[in-house]
């Protein structure tokens, strides 16, 4: 039976001091900071999701200040306290921050450095101050009632410190892997990126499209959501490539004029002069044209109804949230009840209000209803964020729903007082972003609060540690970001930013109340069909609205979590196992080798490196060969994982 919060006692007594708020450890955090938020902008641009890093980094903190002559645990416990910052800022940024592109006109203010770094330093520290007055009444007083399976995960690896190097070998090796599998692909040109097979539109089942993308940073994530998720998530793309796709194509056969709406980048077809109709178009044309749409409706009702079914834990966290306000600690005697003063959370507040509405540059500039709308919104979302993840950790937490529902009031509000042109779809693209990186930076802060809770350490100290990660990632996020663009273009197939697409898609849609309805309730309704069958929508709805590409390779990552777990006998609920942490150094070394190659892609230096595939082009041949030799190596990297999964832990 878990401990009550009257009897628990931390690894640390709060009489104890130690080191704990050092220069060392800060200096780590950061860089570690700086890395994941890289790795993790790269994975959402392409991925369209991400998944925790804290485990990982608190595993590496301990390996690498081992090396630099040790640490204690609190040093241990900053250290991935301010290197996770850097993760749930990038996630909340490259889910909404990029769909400016598809919003701002081209000219001086068009997507700038300015905007994406104060954008994402805004709400990440917006985040952390809303956490502040709510870490009592979630961390302390429902202690045993809310789990936070990664926060007390961590932990475990924190208290366990003295097996750091065993842990940290599973994940440099992963890290290793995913760099060298990654680079096989992209850098050397060895092998195909992505395998697959579309039916002929001439056949009896016409453009049905299976692709998989054999980068392992997809496995990686697959093995760490596991087989449940993974498999819902590909059920979606089903549902969409394999499904509606053939059947689009069949129908379209038969009809003769173009079929709203009309997509302005098939507006024309090069050989007629005339637009497009549904039988002349490929499968990812009509997946744009048409599908994406469903997959926007599937993905917009089932956040709603994921945020409909938490009400409960809402309206009791918006009271604790509030009764919050009036008990934070701001002098307490024990160490470790010590807290961030209310003075300068409110202070803070207050600031962040001042620099939205007179930053220059910024959407939401000369604006102070918006000011206030961010600080609302941002302050309930964090509070559901928090207790969220308290119950299902940070990597389920349905962050996209929460930034859709903000997205819909925002456009409503604008709507009833006419803000309806294109001006101000950026402002409310702004709103509903900080929103996202608070809520984000909210429930990563509440995790970590939580794993210092169980060790002992200093909330106040681990508060300014996540200020700092934030401020320092937020630099080498828009620096990411805004590279990513440059060299490949956001919406791009290298850098899809599907979700960040999805936003632009629903604020355009909602301001001009122009978007296609019709494939939008189809949508709507697959979620709610879901629902009824007793089935959560979300992860089908996601992988209805992401390329197949993206969910198979996931999926399959799921399926070796499968097997390990039947093969073993042990089925995991923990998020820390051998096989969890060899798969988060897969994403990290995947992402990292995707950086490396845009970096050389951009300096055009790949020659040199693509001429090893050069000469073996049979291996990345688009015919057979080079499908088989592409399904060789991901089925390699498949084994690999497996075998690692299926190592013991002390």
């Amino acid at each position: 039976m878990a401990d009550s919060p009257k009897s628990f006692q931390p690894y640390v007594p709060p009489s104890q001091s130690m080191a704990e708020f050092t220069a060392k450890a800060i200096f780590i955090g950061v860089l570690f900071g700086l890395l994941f938020g890289a790795s993790t902008v790269y994975l959402g641009l392409r991925a369209g999701l991400t998944v925790s890093a804290s485990i990982p980094i608190a595993v590496l903190a301990i390996s690498v200040l081992k090396h630099l002559g040790g640490s204690t645990i609190l040093e241990n416990n900053i250290v991935q306290t301010i290197g996770s910052a850097g993760e749930s800022v990038a996630g909340g940024v490259v889910f909404t921050i990029p769909a400016l592109i598809f919003l701002l006109p081209d000219g001086p203010g068009y997507f700038t450095y300015t905007q994406i770094t104060m954008l994402a330093f805004a709400g990440g520290i917006l985040g952390v101050l809303m956490m502040v007055p709510l870490r009592r009444a979630l961390i302390v007083k429902e202690h045993g009632v809310l789990p936070y399976p990664e926060g007390t995960a961590c932990a475990e690896v924190l208290v366990a410190g003295e097996r750091g190097g065993q842990l940290a070998g599973l994940v440099f090796a992963g890290l290793g892997f995913g760099a060298v599998w990654k680079s096989l692909s992209w850098i050397f040109n060895l092998f195909l990126t992505e395998i697959g097979y579309s039916t002929p539109r001439t056949s009896q089942f016409p453009n049905a499209t299976l692709n998989v993308d054999i980068s392992p940073e997809y496995m990686g994530v697959g093995y760490v959501i596991g087989p449940r998720i993974a498999g819902t998530m590909v059920a979606g793309g089903v549902l969409s490539w394999l499904v509606l796709l053939p059947l689009l194509t069949l129908l379209g056969e038969a009809i003769p004029t173009p079929f709203p709406p009309i997509h302005p980048n098939f507006a024309n077809n090069p050989a007629t002069g005339q637009p497009f109709l549904l039988s002349e178009m490929g499968p990812g044309q009509i997946w744009s044209a048409y599908i994406r749409y469903i997959g926007a409706g599937a993905v917009l009702a089932a956040g709603l109804i994921t945020l409909g079914r938490t009400l409960p834990t809402i309206v009791a966290s918006a009271k604790e949230g509030l009764k919050g306000l009036g008990t934070a600690s701001n002098g307490a005697q024990q160490r470790t009840e010590r807290d961030l003063p209310l003075t300068i959370v409110l202070a803070g507040s207050l600031a962040l209000a001042i620099f939205l509405a007179v930053m220059p540059g910024l959407p939401t500039q000369g604006n102070i209803l918006v000011s206030v709308l961010i600080i609302l919104f941002g302050f309930f979302f964090a509070t559901v964020s928090s207790r969220i993840t308290g119950l299902i950790g940070s990597s389920s937490n349905p962050i996209s729903g929460m930034t859709i529902a903000t997205l819909i009031i925002t456009c409503i509000i604008f709507v009833a007082l006419g803000w309806t042109g294109d001006a101000y779809g950026p402002v409310a693209l702004s709103v509903g972003a900080i929103v996202c990186i608070a809520a984000a930076n909210a429930g990563n802060t509440s995790q970590d609060l939580k794993t210092g809770y169980i060790v002992g350490a200093t909330p106040i100290s681990q508060q300014m540690g996540l200020a700092i990660g934030v401020v320092a990632s937020s630099f080498v996020i828009g620096m990411t970001v805004l590279y990513m663009h440059r060299v490949f273009g956001i919406g791009s197939a290298e850098v899809a930013a599907p979700q960040a697409t999805l936003m632009a898609t629903l604020i355009k849609g909602l301001l001009s109340q122009n978007l296609p309805w019709g494939l939008v309730l189809v949508g709507v309704f697959i979620a709610v069909t879901l629902e009824l069958c007793g089935v959560h929508s979300l992860s089908f709805a996601v992988g209805a609205y992401l390329p197949i590409a993206t969910t198979a390779p996931i999926f399959v990552g799921g399926l070796v979590r499968w097997w390990v777990e039947r093969k073993t006998g042990e089925k995991s609920e923990s998020d820390l196992s051998a096989g969890v942490l060899f798969s988060s150094g897969l994403i990290a070394g995947g992402s990292l080798a995707g950086i490396l190659y845009a970096i050389l892609y951009g300096a055009e230096m790949l020659g040199p490196f693509q001429a090893v595939g050069n000469a073996l082009a049979f291996l990345h041949h688009e015919g057979l060969s080079g499908q088989l030799a592409g399904a060789g190596v991901f089925f390699a990297l498949a084994v690999i994982l497996a075998r690692y999964g299926q190592r013991k832990m002390a």
